[in-house]
């Protein structure tokens, strides 16, 4: 009789952790097998989990709307920076500040391997820093082509040598959504993640050279990489450890053109035309993000401004809420946004800035405002409606107790391999929905509440979420066909990803055994 009880549990716990994945089997199979894009298929997984929360998981009507009360909030504080973000580019690029960058790098050196350290990792670092969303591989892919990489490398090159700056990239997107979706903050989360994708970041520099020729390249540019490699990612963890994660890519990639320019002066190949760098130009072309860093030093790092920032505050204190299954989710305060001193609003006011120094010095054309305005608009439009529905569907499972489900089948079916696994779930999560914040939107949570339950250091498994959903974003098709586009390989996108993939699960094996040694050390 109790054999038959434990058969019939088992198939009731079985049945439940189906249920409770269904939604992220949905996304995933829509994306891939039908190549639904991430507006369309994460409305379906948000109207999968509603169904199955309230029909198989007791969640009744209060529940319901608290839940979707806290996701709006949520949805707010990571979109606030994506919008913002994205309009400080859109401001720079109409200017032509982005060509100019683009234009003046070519000129340090004629050396390839420096070529393809200073531009395919570098400088896609700095452009994934200020901006993201797709940017790196476009803009530098047809840069590469011209100075003489075959198609192939010129996509793959950047690719892998942007990676490691996702998570603190486009202005902090990803590691804000990851904040948003687990309720922890930077103090807790950036130390262990910039440690995790600093590593990467060093990785990323030996395979962008090995990718630029061979283990010969990689052994001749071995000091400039290691020089490069650890003052990046130094800078990157310095800055985010002190509560600076929003300008953390940013900070990272501009400290490797510091250091990387004089090194390719050093390096020139002889054909090298340093003369003609036309350098005022350079420097007001990076003014927008001068004013950036200025600001958010002066207002996280000032007490009296901060406190004074901090004082209008948008948010609400929630009630318990339980579900006819008796799954609790406590009493507290949801998402807060402190307006006047939100990543957003920084944003905002560089965006301003950036375009009254430009427009003073005569940049802009006729009707750049609303252009840069209208094309903000375009971009991020769909991005938008995607991270919407996946907040959603999110913050409905955790309150459905259906990411409970999930982290509980995972700890007892998993167990002690599971840190090992979280690098890789972060991956898949990114390949699927072309996004690293995404990836943390959905599985965070999750990853969280294994955490807790196997009795792991939360910082180190979300790290490793975070580090592979970087890894994995860059082999997201999305993302693979901009590159291609750009370069001249439309048609060819499978022969990009087989050049990506090898690197990017080697990268992740890396991370998988960093991950095990940091659970051991910690």
């Amino acid at each position: 009789m109790l054999q038959y009880i434990t058969i019939v549990e088992d198939k009731i716990h079985r049945t439940m952790f189906f249920l409770a994945i269904s939604p992220i089997l949905v996304i995933l199979v829509l994306m891939v097998g039908f190549r639904w894009g991430a507006s369309k298929a994460g409305g379906a997984g948000y109207l999968t989990a509603s169904l199955i929360a309230w029909i198989w998981f007791g969640v009744n009507l209060e529940t319901f709307s608290y839940a979707h009360v806290k996701a709006v909030f949520l949805i707010l504080d990571v979109l606030l920076i994506i919008w913002t973000a994205f309009l400080l580019f859109r401001v720079v690029d109409e200017a032509g500040g982005i060509q100019t960058l683009s234009e003046s790098l070519p000129f340090l050196t004629a050396d390839k391997g420096m070529q393809a350290l200073i531009i395919g990792w570098i400088f896609a670092s700095f452009l994934q820093g200020v901006g993201g969303f797709g940017v790196p591989v476009a803009v530098i892919a047809p840069i590469m082509v011209g100075l003489g990489f075959s198609p192939l490398s010129a996509v793959v090159i950047p690719s892998l040598g942007h990676s490691w700056a996702v998570t603190f990239g486009s202005l902090g997107a990803s590691f804000n959504a990851m904040m948003a979706a687990t309720g922890l903050g930077w103090e807790i989360l950036a130390a262990p993640a910039a440690i995790f994708l600093g590593i990467t970041g060093l990785c990323v520099g030996i395979a962008a050279a090995y990718a630029a020729g061979s283990w010969k390249t990689v052994r001749g540019y071995a000091l400039p990489i290691l020089i490069i490699g650890v003052i990046m990612s130094s800078a990157q963890y310095l800055t985010v450890t002190q509560g600076l994660w929003n300008i953390g890519g940013l900070v990272g990639g501009t400290t490797g053109l510091l250091v990387g320019i004089p090194l390719a002066l050093v390096i020139r190949g002889g054909s090298g035309t340093p003369g003609k760098l036309n350098w005022r130009r350079l420097l007001i072309s990076l003014a927008g993000y001068g004013v950036l860093v200025a600001l958010t030093l002066i207002i996280q790092l000032v007490p009296a401004i901060n406190r004074f920032l901090s004082q209008v505050q948008f948010g609400f204190t929630f009630p318990a809420t339980t579900t006819t299954l008796g799954y609790i989710v406590p009493a507290g305060p949801g998402r807060q946004i402190t307006i006047f001193r939100h990543a957003g609003m920084i944003l905002l006011v560089s965006s301003a800035a950036a375009y009254l120094i430009f427009n003073k010095n005569g940049w802009y054309k006729n009707g750049a405002l609303p252009r840069i305005l209208r094309s903000t608009g375009q971009r991020v439009i769909s991005s938008s409606v995607g991270i919407t529905s996946i907040v959603m569907m999110a913050v409905i499972m955790q309150h459905a107790g259906m990411t409970d489900t999930l982290a509980r089948g995972f700890s007892s079916s998993i167990g002690w391999l599971y840190p090992a696994l979280s690098p890789w779930i972060g991956a898949l999560g990114a390949i699927m929905t072309g996004s690293n914040a995404n990836s943390n939107l959905i599985f965070s949570a999750l990853q969280l509440r294994t955490a807790e339950l196997l009795g792991l250091p939360a910082a180190i498994i979300l790290a490793a979420q975070t580090t592979g959903g970087a890894l994995g974003s860059i082999a997201a098709p999305t993302k693979v066909i901009v590159g291609a586009s750009t370069a001249g390989l439309e048609g060819q996108e499978g022969d990009i990803l087989r050049k990506l993939l090898p690197p990017v699960c080697a990268l992740l094996f890396i991370i998988s055994i960093i991950t095990m040694i940091g659970i051991k050390l910690a």
